[in-house]
């Protein structure tokens, strides 16, 4: 289940120094679930269920951020988000 996911990562991350926000629902659709910051970084992650892949529009915002510069991605699983969470 996402949340299941979604809490396992976060408490990964807070336990590694990280401030994470959970987004519950911003003014543009789209923006990933979690908002993370630690020491000027700025990481963005989408948390799907297993087997799933962003939307179009999700897809859209996670480019959108890392042309801007800042860490982004996805992860269906807490593996897959310790895999892309040790090439950040």
């Amino acid at each position: 289940m996402e949340s299941k996911v979604q809490s396992k990562i976060k408490n990964h991350l807070k336990a590694d120094g990280w401030r994470v926000v959970k987004t519950i629902q911003l003014s543009e659709n789209g923006h990933p679930d979690l908002f993370c910051f630690k020491k000027g970084i700025t990481m963005v992650i989408e948390v799907k269920d297993k087997g799933k892949e962003p939307r179009p529009l999700q897809e859209f915002r996670l480019n959108e951020w890392l042309q801007d510069g800042f860490k982004a991605f996805f992860a269906d699983s807490y593996e897959m988000f310790l895999e892309k969470y040790g090439k950040v």
